[in-house]
């Protein structure tokens, strides 16, 4: 059964924070009417996956059905109805079960953001956070159409990027094979021709660490192979802790080039979404604990949720954003002169729009640009080892 957190009001008047089970928000909403106590926020603080071994969906399926549903709601159907004929029509087995168990559980009397919440793997944290405000706020149908985009804006980058660092990345691959071959097996044929050279001590210093990789290849290669998947499992499973993911979301933004797309990726979900809450006439704080969700980077929800805690003592946004220095300058001034403006909603979704343009086109320079690096890295290495075996012989040559 999920738990819910509140935060409540006594007879008295006084603040009450805490937890209560409840099969959903309106019988949590009971159990403290029960007990006297006026509810000011609840918010589900741990849903119950129900079947952990769904896996995820494609990204373009889910953005299908999000659309299909805002469609069908907005013709008017019940949701019970929509949900239903979605999932009569999809031919997908992982999608149609999921769906008949949100189903089950609207019909049992809880809202389609608390269904969805037991499939978090599936619909993810945002679409959640949208889905229950617009729940919360009467804009269902926009919320859903919004994801909808979201996630086709989601794939096709995806997609882009994919496309566009499949040639680079093929170089890699076939450049890191046919250096390691080379290595193991071809440069260890030359290692008794510089026998002499070496005994003499006028092997090159370049040629000599040439032979010791070669050597060191040969006799650790394997070793060192089941070391580096023993490692690549330890911190796989560590970016899967709290922390570990803290972590991760921190060295994102670190990045040479990448750290700006992903600071500037994340930003724009950050401000699309708050833009869309506050124009529905979601309050402020609570636009922003969803909003914070969105930018799926939890430095950032971080800041977020730090300058929510200062706007509910009077802040204004920008003050407390620009402080956390997470931000790019450009949008804390903008949102502080659309503060003054009192137009912050419009403001927003302008610089959500502003900085896709933007991230797209530095994303497609960087990967055109992705090509000749590694093709020249790949040269640089062929040729040093030509050079590491051409510089012996060119010396036995001239001795003789």
């Amino acid at each position: 059964m999920p738990e819910f957190s509140y935060v409540a009001r006594d007879q008295a008047g006084q603040k009450v924070a805490g937890n209560v089970e409840a099969s959903g928000e309106r019988e949590a909403l009971a159990t403290l009417a029960s007990r006297a106590l006026f509810p000011v926020e609840v918010n589900v603080s741990s849903p119950v996956v129900e079947d952990s071994r769904v896996r995820r969906i494609p990204a373009q399926l889910m953005a299908n059905t999000y659309g299909q549903l805002a469609d069908l709601l907005q013709s008017g159907v019940p949701l019970l109805r929509a949900v239903e004929v979605i999932r009569q029509q999809t031919s997908h087995a992982r999608l149609a079960h999921v769906l008949t168990q949100v189903q089950r559980h609207i019909e049992e009397g809880s809202t389609l953001a608390e269904a969805m919440a037991r499939f978090e793997r599936v619909f993810g944290e945002m679409t959640i956070s949208m889905v229950r405000a617009g729940g919360e706020g009467g804009f269902l149908e926009e919320a859903l159409s919004r994801v909808a985009e979201f996630t086709e804006a989601q794939e096709d980058l995806k997609k882009r990027t994919m496309g566009a660092v499949a040639y680079p990345a093929f170089l890699a691959v076939v450049g890191t094979l046919v250096v390691i071959v080379l290595v193991v097996f071809f440069v260890p044929k030359f290692s008794e021709l510089f026998g002499r050279l070496e005994e003499r001590g006028e092997l090159p210093i370049l040629t000599k660490g040439l032979l010791w990789l070669s050597g060191s290849l040969r006799i650790w290669g394997l070793p060192l192979l089941v070391a580096l998947g023993a490692v690549g499992w330890y911190v796989k499973q560590r970016l899967e802790t709290a922390q570990g993911r803290l972590w991760r979301d921190r060295l994102k933004l670190r990045f040479p080039v990448a750290g700006a797309i992903f600071l500037h990726l994340a930003v724009a979900r950050f401000c699309r979404v708050l833009g869309t809450l506050l124009r529905n006439g979601v309050p402020i704080l609570r636009a922003l604990t969803i909003s914070s969700d969105a930018t799926a980077n939890r430095v950032l929800a971080g800041a977020i949720q730090d300058a929510t805690e200062n706007i509910s003592a009077g802040q204004p946004l920008a003050e407390p954003l620009g402080d956390s220095k997470q931000f790019p300058p450009m949008v804390i001034e903008m949102i502080a002169v659309a503060e003054q403006a009192n137009n912050l909603e419009k403001v927003l979704l302008d610089i959500a729009d502003s900085l896709e343009r933007r991230t797209w086109r530095r994303l497609d320079v960087a990967v055109r640009l992705l090509e000749p690096v590694l093709l020249l890295i790949l040269a640089a290495v062929v040729l040093m080892i030509v050079i590491a075996l051409l510089l012996p012989i060119l010396k036995m040559s001239t001795t003789i």
